[in-house]
């Protein structure tokens, strides 16, 4: 039973990360519509991520996103920090 929500919290940040970058991909792909589903459920669970970082590091000349790599480093931090203190307390 020891360890079960850390494995948990563990796969739901997994999944995250593969939201993030299916998310990142289907950017490259311009004909996309994102108001249609389900672009526009994968939009609305990544995207208020991706905007924090998308203020700070705005698209080179227009067109080059790099904020992602923030958030991919900055979300490896919290997992961490997050499992870190779930060890602690044992669960």
């Amino acid at each position: 039973m020891q360890g079960q929500i850390s494995r948990l919290v563990d796969l739901l940040f997994y999944f995250y990360y593969l939201l993030l970058i299916i998310r990142i991909f289907l950017t490259w792909i311009r004909t996309i519509d994102w108001y249609a589903q389900p672009y526009a459920w994968l939009k609305s669970i990544t995207d208020p991520f991706l905007n924090i970082f998308r203020n700070i590091i705005p698209p080179i000349g227009g067109m080059l996103d790099i904020s992602p790599i923030l958030a991919f480093i900055v979300l490896q931090l919290v997992q961490g920090l997050v499992l870190n203190i779930l060890g602690s307390l044992g669960l």
